[in-house]
């Protein structure tokens, strides 16, 4: 039988520090006088009781090794019990929201999708705003150390073609997941502060400069008002651009170059087209307006530059109403999202590198249909791809557009429009953010969907966010077994 105290006790550990993190937004709303520091303060003592007994029942259990079937039960459990205690502010604080609204907002903010069902953002306390930032920054943080740690052990969607990279790249100086992990949060939290401090320079104020820093850095989306930054334009958004570009990038790279050696990131072939690919939307629909419209602003480059860099990255901050620009520019935009930045990012969809080898591989099967006697290698960053990770990869591929393609049915099902049915399975399944369709509200929020859809949105983004096949293998009888 399955010994699940080492789960148990990492899950527990993790709750508690859940628990911890709400004494930020307990400290800002008492700092304010705002009442709302009570349901922090109530919120807390819960989730830090609950985590820390359970880390204390499961203590003895330490010394038991963690296996590769520990890693896929405390990846999946993680992401369901964290977000379970993040929504005990929405539950009993000034929001009321209903178990499933909870849930969903917890949710969408660890696995940074950004979808909202909370409207009327302004007319909540700071501390509500503050603690949606915290949970998608930890989100944020949390999948970047499960793609370079814990998805290339278990071998899913081709990611154990960086495991050798992942833990050899830094040689001596960090040869250990702990010391991984903790480069990781350095660079992370570096990179939230100075994202702050480019934001209140740029204009917002420094609570609004907190949120945003905490939601771009993590890909996150999630804002301090319904416009999201409709209502902050001009040169806020050039700022979320820059460092949603920058969190699109492989953070082991990122340490390479705080590490005296900037050549891997520029030599590293998701990189470029991270930036290739980008730049091409971005032309396609800037041409296109033009076109359409008869003239070019820089208002106009800007809305562009910005919500493709939101869609592309996973962000999916908004900037005005996307589909007024016309069926064209909107087809990119829900092109881009389902690709997605790279691999070892806060970004979230397929990936990059995914498609990079997904092309490669088709190229090659063509090359040898044409000469079957051919031997015909697929190369990625002037390595042999062996056969297993493309064939994980094409499982993975099929997983998505196969779990995608359900989703679509069923939410049409609980009663939605087509549009806010696709979109909302396109969001969730893809960890974007924004939803499109009659059911959703002026202010973006998606409080108005039937609560089923809501729960299959729920399942959609952990299904996206854990990348399908870390969820899916839970659900085998012989994964239980011996």
């Amino acid at each position: 039988m399955l010994d699940l105290r080492p789960v148990g006790y990492v899950i527990g550990l993790l709750v508690a520090v859940l628990g911890a993190a709400m004494l930020g937004p307990l400290i800002f709303d008492l700092f304010e006088g705002d009442p709302e520091w009570k349901t922090f303060l109530q919120a807390s003592v819960i989730t830090v009781s609950i985590g820390g007994a359970t880390a204390i029942s499961c203590a003895n259990g330490v010394k038991v090794s963690m296996s590769v079937r520990h890693a896929f039960i405390l990846t999946t459990g993680v992401w369901i019990a964290l977000p379970a205690f993040g929504a005990i502010p929405f539950i009993i604080g000034e929001t009321q929201l209903t178990v499933v609204e909870a849930m969903f907002e917890a949710v969408s903010g660890m696995t940074t999708t950004g979808a909202t069902a909370i409207p009327g953002l302004e007319h909540h306390s700071y501390g509500i705003l503050l603690w949606r930032g915290i949970l998608q920054w930890l989100g944020g943080l949390g999948i970047v150390i499960v793609a370079m740690i814990f998805l290339p052990v278990m071998k899913v969607g081709g990611m154990q073609f960086f495991q050798s990279e992942g833990f050899d790249t830094f040689g001596k100086a960090l040869p250990r997941a702990l010391d991984i992990s903790s480069g990781l949060l350095g660079i992370y939290v570096a990179m939230t502060v100075v994202c702050a401090l480019a934001y209140m320079m740029a204009g917002m104020s420094t609570q609004e400069a907190i949120v945003h820093s905490f939601t771009t850095i993590a890909t996150g989306g999630f804002s301090t008002t319904d416009a999201s930054f409709a209502a902050f334009p001009g040169a806020p958004q050039y700022v979320a651009v820059i460092f949603m570009m920058l969190a699109g990038l492989p953070f082991v790279r990122l340490l390479q170059v705080l590490g005296g050696d900037p050549k891997p990131l520029f030599q590293d072939m998701q990189v470029r087209a991270y930036f290739v690919w980008t730049s091409y939307a971005v032309g396609l629909i800037v041409a296109f307006r033009m076109l359409a419209h008869g003239e070019y602003s820089e208002e106009m480059f800007r809305s562009t530059l910005f919500n493709v860099v939101s869609i592309f990255s996973g962000t999916g901050y908004g900037d005005g109403d996307v589909l007024a620009w016309g069926a064209f520019p909107f087809a990119i935009l829900f092109c881009v999202g389902t690709i997605g930045a790279c691999s070892g990012s806060t970004g979230c969809s397929i990936k990059l590198f995914r498609y990079q080898i997904a092309l490669r591989a088709v190229g090659a099967q063509i090359r040898k249909m044409h000469s079957p006697n051919r031997i015909v290698a697929v190369r990625f960053e002037h390595r042999v791809v062996p056969p297993e990770v493309i064939d994980s990869i094409m499982f993975l591929f099929t997983g998505f557009v196969v779990t995608f393609g359900v989703l679509i049915v069923l939410m049409s099902m609980t009663g939605l429009s087509f549009m806010s049915a696709v979109t909302g399975a396109w969001t969730a399944i893809f960890c974007i953010g924004p939803v499109f369709g009659p059911e959703v509200s002026a202010s973006g929020a998606i409080h108005l969907f039937p609560d089923m859809a809501k729960w299959l949105m729920i399942v959609g983004m952990l299904l996206g966010r854990l990348e399908i096949v870390a969820v899916y293998v839970l659900f085998l009888p012989r994964f239980w077994r011996n």
